[in-house]
């Protein structure tokens, strides 16, 4: 799948469109066929135990594909979640950083199909996994 936007171009998009999002997140790669990103684990990100918490992993996986999907078809803030189907699978490393690694499977006129899986820095099994579907809006000319 042909990338429109780079790197940079999306983090310019991410800063102005959802700045609430602050420096959590950093894209780490544009692959062949999805992204890597990173979730800069704080103390905000936590659950008791010192784990990350399963919120801050949807996150993660919910804007990693995003920035997948607008890598292949440019700025459209309203491609929306439409469903996420995330398993966690092991418990991640005590406040390390997250990286999860996304796949398009499908990327058609309005719906785009992904996996995720998440990684704790550190570790090489995924302590989680996620399909997610994204709406694509029409194209206003």
């Amino acid at each position: 799948m042909e990338r429109v936007m780079d790197i940079p171009e999306l983090e310019q998009f991410i800063g102005r469109e959802f700045p609430q999002l602050g420096d959590d997140f950093k894209i780490e790669a544009l692959t062949e066929d999805g992204v890597e990103v990173r979730l800069r684990t704080r103390d905000k990100h936590l659950r008791p135990g010192g784990t990350v918490s399963g919120p801050s992993m949807f996150a993660l996986a919910d804007i990693g594909m995003y920035l997948a999907i607008l890598a292949r078809i440019g700025p459209v803030a309203l491609a929306v979640t439409t469903n996420c189907s995330i398993d966690f699978m092991r418990k991640p490393a005590a406040a390390a950083d997250m990286i999860c690694h996304t796949r398009l499977l499908k990327l058609g006129r309005v719906l785009a199909v992904g996996d995720v899986l998440i990684y704790s820095e550190g570790q090489k099994a995924p302590v989680a996994r996620a399909s997610l579907t994204y709406s694509i809006p029409p194209k206003v000319d």
